[in-house]
């Protein structure tokens, strides 16, 4: 008699998603990193490279399987939320409002039954206002209108069926993010 599987025999990959930084996904992440220290102060980034790398992995991993795991986004939330209060003291309220408010945010719809984003997405929300504060407001928003033109492709390739498709949505959050973290000082380099 066999007992029952563990979630590594059903899916080879369980054990190590997220931590398999290798390749691209790699590539990406260090790319992350060098620009949070190249375009921003030392304190912004120490906390900005920790956020980027973690988003980096974070919209690979929902790409590829569509999940957002929780022993990746939950610590690296904590970690990026007590850095920013420790560095910036004086914001310490900020981020904790701005974190908590984009996730409560997030799950609404889950908790009105609608499945417009998942739980990982509002996990996903308290990295972001844990990092950003309240300009995690301006990296959902670019999210959101980043994910137009899939939206629109995946209408045009589906038709109605399209209405019950669903699109991994940490990519186009964490490029939102990435834009307001890095945005600024890109375009002050080029000014």
């Amino acid at each position: 008699m066999v007992g029952p599987r563990t979630a590594i025999e059903r899916d080879p990959g369980a054990g190590s998603i997220g931590t398999n930084i290798a390749g691209p996904r790699g590539v990406l992440v260090l790319a992350a990193v060098a620009l949070a220290f190249a375009t921003l102060p030392l304190d912004r980034a120490l906390v900005d490279a920790i956020a980027a790398g973690v988003l980096v992995v974070l919209a690979a991993i929902d790409l590829e399987r569509r999940v957002i795991p929780n022993r990746i986004v939950l610590p690296a939330a904590g970690a990026v939320l007590l850095l920013n209060v420790a560095i910036f003291p004086g914001s310490a309220g900020e981020w904790v409002l701005a974190a908590l408010t984009a996730c409560v945010v997030f799950m609404l719809p889950a908790l009105l039954g609608r499945n417009w984003v998942g739980i990982g997405d509002a996990k996903l929300a308290l990295l972001l206002g844990a990092a950003l504060g309240w300009a995690a407001a301006g990296a959902v928003l670019l999210g959101l209108l980043l994910t137009l033109p899939a939206t629109a492709s995946l209408v045009l390739r589906e038709g109605v069926s399209a209405r019950k498709a669903t699109i991994p949505f940490a990519p186009f959050l964490a490029l939102g993010a990435m834009v307001v973290m890095f945005g600024p000082a890109l375009a002050g380099l080029s000014s």
